[in-house]
Order: structure tokens, then C-alpha cells, then sequence
């Protein structure tokens, strides 16, 4: 599935090329498009090294970690969970505290940490994986609960809006949870379906019962807190959880005579090798959205929409915060640029502004993480996984849309 979707961007990107060259007397598209292959290429190679100190420093942290015996302790405390949703997973498993680890990252919003985690989880599930080539069930779930993880604290969209002069950054706070949480819930739902795992366990329903209700609690604490209080309650507690993990598990390693300095170097040295090999898949991906988009293919489909939506007589203002939704599965910065287009060009307090900042929040990066994730541990046919996370995506944006009409009308 993955190749023609990788093929198809290039097809798509050529035909609306010659369309834009010849149906508008555009000359100029093919040298935007072969810019944008060179571009992207160049990018490609800039974020797999930056995310080489980044991943070796986590990676690092990681292996202290499960030295210290923490994470095998986690592990433990999780495998009833994991283990019904993920069968093939035995009960205490190194994957199930590396998934814990990188969900949890992925709630409080720190991106940077997560990905290093994910990665590491995926690599554990790969030892599991009876063909290398091919992902497993478990590699597949666990990739769309990261790609539709429940975002508790979308600093980077709260701070746009700050430095935008929106009269409440936080206006878009509970939105944005409800968006990303539906896309949780469909994600998993769609991929309990097609792999056929029993969510009616006790067990499961009583664990998603109780994560709901944390969430609910917390979303209740937080709705009572003003902009810059949220801003800097949500930073304070993240960045302490950081400090305090990696102490935790410098000192418990070390009380049990772990030597945690060449620990350490151990696991940073996985991280560095594992950044290295994420770039050619990295590069394919980034050059196949960077040539779709240059070719005028993403506005061509705007276009089609708003066209379809005003038709049949509907309000159409959700219309314009479509670019940011189309392409946050394909690029983060790209979503953030067109967020930021959107907010510029209707205000940063308007129906559409704040339409495109909660849909910026509600879903993730899919062809990214896919790329990354299944690239480290060299996977090339992705089964289900692809579908899944879109369908997740496309229950986020459809959350968003509404809850966007239910609080800003």
C-alpha cells in the first residue's frame, strides 16, 4: 500500500504540473517542483541529524533506565493491558515500557522526547516480529495510538496564537483535547476491528475508563486556570517530569552498581546509528509531499471542496481550514505554515484562525511517523497501518470541524 501511495504523490503531482503549465499558463510550476525535490532532500538530511543528539541522549536515558530495573518493573505493572490488545507481546516484554514511555511523552506534548521512545519501542516490537519485512499487528496498533495519542498540552499552538495577539491562546485548549481524543478512540477502534481484538475485556474496559476519567479530572483542573497560568503550569510539569525521569533513574541504577556513564554511551550509540538509517526513508517521503505540494495539487483539491460544500448550500468557512488539515498527516512545519497563513489572512481570533489552530492540535504527522518508525527497524510493507492512521485522522478533523462550530459558531 505504501508504494502507491509514494507513487501516487509523484502521479498526481506530474498531471496537476501539466494542468498548471497548460490550463493556466503557469511555465514556472516544474522549476517549483524540482525545487521542492532538491528542498526536501536537503530537509530530509537536516532532521535526521538533528534528531541524532536528540535520540542518542533519550536512547541513552532509556538504557539506565531499564539498567536501573525500572522500566522492567513498568513493564510488569502494564503487561495485563498490553498483552490484550497486543497478543503477541509476552506479559513483561521491554516493548510494553518503551510504548508506556512514549505515549506518555506524546500526552504532555514533548515531541522531541518522543520520538527517540517511539522508535525504541518500535525496534523492541521488531524483535518479536516473525517477518522483518512486514509490520505485525502490534507494531501496526502501536503506531497509530502514537500517530492519534491524546495531546494534553499543545504549547507550540498556544504559543502561535499568543505571539498572533489572540486575546486568549487557551481559547482552543478544550477543543483541541476533545478533537485529539476522538481520533484516539477511532484510531484504536479501527484497528481493534481489523485485527480483530476483543475490547470487550474487563480488563481493557476498566482501563480506558480510568485514563478517560484522569483526563476528565485534569481538563476540569485546567479549564479553571487563565492563559498564562496554563502556559506555565503545562511547561513547569513537563519539563520537572523530564529532570526528575532522568534522576530517578541515575540514582536508582546507581544505588543497584549500574556504572550509568558507560550505560549511557551504550544506548546514545543505538540512537546515533538508529538516526543514520532513518534518512532514506525520511527522504523519500518528504520529497513525494514536497513535490505534490509545489505542483498546486493541494489547492487544486481546496478548490474541488469549497466548490462541492457551496453547492449544496452549507456553510463553507470550514473550507478555509483545510489546508492545515490535509497537510498535518503529510508535514508538521508545513501544517504549522499553513496554520499560520490562515490565521494571518482571516485573523487570529476568527472562526477559520481558530478552526485551523484545533486542527493543528487534533491529529498527527502519519506519513512522518510512518516513514520514521517503520524505516528504523527497516520495514517496507506497512499492512493496515497506513489506513488505520488515516482514519483516525479523518475522525479528528471531523471532531475538530464540529467542535470548532459547537464553541466559536
Amino acid at each position: 500500500m505504501l508504494h502507491r501511495i509514494w507513487l501516487g504523490f509523484f502521479v498526481a503531482a506530474f498531471l496537476s504540473g501539466l494542468w498548471q503549465w497548460l490550463g493556466q499558463g503557469d511555465s514556472e510550476v516544474f522549476q517549483r517542483m524540482v525545487g521542492s525535490l532538491f528542498e526536501m532532500a536537503g530537509l530530509a538530511v537536516q532532521l535526521a541529524i538533528g534528531l541524532i543528539g536528540l535520540m542518542a541522549l533519550w536512547l541513552g536515558v532509556v538504557a539506565v533506565g531499564e539498567a536501573s530495573g525500572l522500566v522492567d518493573r513498568l513493564a510488569r505493572l502494564l503487561s495485563p493491558l498490553f498483552t490484550r490488545l497486543m497478543p503477541e507481546v509476552p506479559r513483561g516484554h521491554p516493548a510494553i515500557s518503551s510504548m508506556t514511555l512514549n505515549l506518555s511523552a506524546n500526552v504532555l506534548g514533548l515531541d522531541n522526547a518522543a520520538t527517540p521512545l517511539g522508535i525504541k519501542a518500535m525496534r523492541d516490537l521488531q524483535t518479536l516480529n516473525p517477518t522483518p519485512g512486514v509490520a505485525s499487528n502490534a507494531q501496526i496498533l502501536f503506531l497509530v495510538l502514537n500517530t492519534s495519542s491524546v495531546t494534553l498540552f499543545p504549547m507550540t499552538v498556544l504559543l502561535y496564537r499568543a505571539q498572533m495577539g489572540a486575546g486568549d491562546p487557551a481559547a482552543v485548549f478544550i477543543p483541541i483535547l476533545l478533537a485529539t481524543s476522538a481520533s484516539t478512540l477511532a484510531g484504536l477502534l479501527v484497528t481493534a476491528w481489523v485485527q480483530r481484538i476483543r475490547l470487550w475485556d474487563t480488563v481493557l474496559l476498566g482501563s480506558l475508563a480510568g485514563v478517560f476519567a484522569f483526563l476528565l479530572a485534569l481538563v476540569a483542573w485546567l479549564s479553571t486556570l487563565g492563559a498564562e497560568q496554563l502556559q506555565r503550569q503545562s511547561s513547569l510539569f513537563s519539563n520537572l517530569l523530564i529532570l526528575s525521569l532522568i534522576l530517578l533513574f541515575l540514582v536508582v541504577a546507581h544505588r543497584r552498581a549500574v556504572n550509568v556513564y558507560e550505560t549511557f554511551i551504550e544506548g546514545a550509540r543505538q540512537g546515533f546509528e538508529t538516526a543514520i538509517g532513518i534518512i532514506p526513508y525520511l527522504l523519500a517521503m518528504l520529497v513525494a509531499i514536497g513535490v505534490f505540494r509545489a505542483s498546486g495539487a493541494l489547492e487544486l483539491l481546496l478548490e474541488l471542496l469549497r466548490s462541492a460544500v457551496a453547492s449544496g448550500g452549507w456553510d463553507a468557512r470550514w473550507v478555509d481550514g483545510m489546508p492545515t488539515a490535509l497537510m498535518k498527516p503529510l508535514s508538521g512545519s508545513g501544517a504549522r505554515a499553513m496554520m499560520v497563513d490562515t490565521m494571518n489572512t482571516f485573523g487570529v481570533d476568527s472562526f477559520q484562525g481558530r478552526l485551523a489552530a484545533t486542527l493543528q492540535g487534533s491529529t498527527e504527522t502519519t506519513f512522518y511517523t510512518l516513514a520514521v518508525y517503520f524505516g528504523a527497524v527497516g520495514i517496507r510493507h506497512g499492512r493496515h497501518a497506513l489506513g488505520c492512521g488515516l482514519a483516525a485522522d479523518a475522525a479528528g478533523i471531523a471532531a475538530a470541524i464540529a467542535v470548532a462550530y459547537w464553541f466559536f459558531g
